[in-house]
């Protein structure tokens, strides 16, 4: 009877082996694909404004064969657009004429506005008092300075640019116009000169307001203008800078970009990110305008509307790398 029932057993056996090999497969197969899937990018935040709607531009200087689609389903941002700076070509476009509200962004006019009428950038400036009560009130985001603190203009200027701070961007108004109402004057002056149609700003540091919004379309054209400023350049550019020493701050102040601080690399697949501004608010979303080099071209990169804040994954940075490093041609 035991030589009978013997071969049985070890079919049975063989028998198990196998279904547990193919269900470790499976699950091995399973656990590799897992992650891809839930790393699927999902929609950013939509405009509640109305503008016209934009038309994808046919690609140029991106990488064959990618398509149009296959950009926009990898973005977190539903607003961007990409040109090459040399010729002002559009490399990419989606939704880009449409209104959405600019954050930070926005100091980008801000401080090129005070560097076109401010001659000497060594000039002080002092930060009155009455300034600071309603930035602290709106939560804005701050270089550090203190009420009554006597500060350069280019010390203003990175502290605009770089920490994003509502505390230098409210300094050059002032200095510049003597209330930040006929500086907003001035922004949207120069708006309309640019061809920046379909932007209204109402304050200098991006603050939420129904009536300040732009499109991502007119701040590339923005920062087109702005890059050709030398000054403009050297403090968009820059990593961190360090103030001189003040009244308040004897030793200075050290502040740092708000973008690069995020990134643990500046390189991507041949190229590296020159500059940035962040812009965030929860009506805007995570915002972005950067510049990047790549095989010896310069292009700038706008996007707005990406979800999270400050506290999560900075998905209008993972944008930028995912654009300039994927789709670009080598």
């Amino acid at each position: 009877m035991s030589r009978k029932r013997k071969p049985k057993y070890i079919r049975i056996f063989v028998l198990t082996l196998f279904i547990v090999f193919l269900a470790n497969g499976a699950y091995k197969t399973v656990s590799n694909f897992l992650p891809f899937i839930l790393s699927r990018p999902f929609r950013g935040i939509s405009s509640p404004l109305r503008g016209p709607q934009s038309q994808d531009s046919s690609p140029a200087g991106i990488k064959e064969p990618i398509s149009l689609n296959s950009i926009k389903e990898e973005l977190y941002s539903p607003y961007a657009i990409l040109i090459r700076l040399k010729d002002n070509k559009v490399a990419f476009r989606t939704r880009s004429e449409e209104r959405i509200y600019p954050a930070s962004l926005t100091k980008i006019m801000t401080a090129i506005i005070a560097m076109e009428n401010i001659s000497d950038l060594k000039e002080s400036v002092i930060l009155p008092e009455n300034i600071f009560p309603s930035l602290y009130a709106a939560n804005a985001s701050m270089a550090g300075f203190l009420p009554g603190e006597k500060v350069t203009v280019i010390d203003l200027l990175y502290g605009t640019l770089l920490p994003s701070g509502a505390d230098a961007s409210m300094g050059l108004a002032l200095r510049v116009s003597g209330s930040e109402d006929e500086f907003v004057k001035l922004m949207n002056k120069k708006a309309k000169q640019l061809g920046m149609n379909d932007t209204h700003f109402t304050n200098v540091c991006g603050l939420y307001d129904d009536n300040h919004y732009t499109t991502v379309k007119d701040i590339s054209v923005l920062l087109e203008y702005a890059l050709k400023n030398k000054t403009f350049r050297e403090v968009f550019t820059s990593a961190r800078h360090s103030t001189a020493g003040t009244n308040m701050h004897p030793d200075g102040i050290t502040y740092y970009s708000t973008m690069f601080e995020k990134m643990d690399t500046y390189e991507f697949d041949g190229g590296r990110i020159l500059g940035g501004k962040t812009g965030y608010t929860r009506e805007s979303g995570l915002c972005l305008a950067s510049l990047a080099e790549k095989n010896g071209n310069e292009y700038i990169l706008i996007t707005a509307g990406a979800p999270g804040d400050h506290l999560t994954k900075q998905y209008h940075i993972m944008d930028a790398f995912m654009v300039y490093g994927k789709y670009l041609k080598k």
